[in-house]
């Protein structure tokens, strides 16, 4: 077992997947000893949710058992790092639309008060000038849109559902939000 562990140590990742497609458990737990650190991080640095990053991480590893026979490798220009992110990253995506497509917005995102919010009044104080003057005379769903979008750093998928909007119409409103803006301050 050692003697067999030495010889996957000394074999670079596109051998073990070679290994893996041959149904080889040993190589497939080498090839994820070695990558899934890197991976996660990887992950990480795009999802801050553990729960997705977890669930993409064995989706992709699930994926590599079943399909490591269709990796081409360099006979194509690729590395099998390089495939394996592949995986991950398409997997992300749809962890992403899933979550979007059944989301909803937390509860206090829903209601509307009278009273201004904090960030409107935050923004009111710090944005001033032709800036903020242009800012308050937006109509109220291109600000919602820009705000979400430009000063939160939101998606628009993420933007769509916390405004109960289709991203057509967030896309929109950016869009004529920022028209706006330019020319208020032309």
């Amino acid at each position: 077992m050692r003697s067999r562990r030495r010889a996957l140590d000394e074999l670079d990742e596109e051998r073990l997947l070679r290994l893996v497609a041959r149904g080889d458990r040993a190589a497939f737990d080498e090839l994820y000893r070695r990558t899934s650190p890197w991976l996660a991080v990887r992950l990480r640095r795009r999802c801050a949710d553990e729960q997705i990053v977890a669930e993409v991480m064995q989706e992709t590893y699930l994926a590599v058992w079943r399909a490591a026979g269709a990796f081409a490798g360099s006979a194509v220009g690729g590395t099998a790092v390089g495939w394996l992110w592949t995986i991950a990253a398409r997997r992300l995506v749809d962890a992403f639309r899933r979550r979007a497509h059944h989301a909803e917005p937390p509860a206090a995102a829903a209601e509307r008060t009278v009273v201004p919010a904090a960030e409107e009044e935050a923004l009111a104080g710090t944005v001033g000038g032709d800036v903020g003057d242009a800012l308050r005379r937006l109509a109220p769903e291109l600000r919602d849109v820009l705000q979400a979008t430009v000063l939160d750093g939101l998606s628009v998928r993420e933007t769509a559902v916390l405004l109960r909007l289709p991203e057509g119409t967030v896309k929109t409103r950016a869009r004529r939000a920022r028209i706006a803006m330019r020319e208020a301050l032309a």
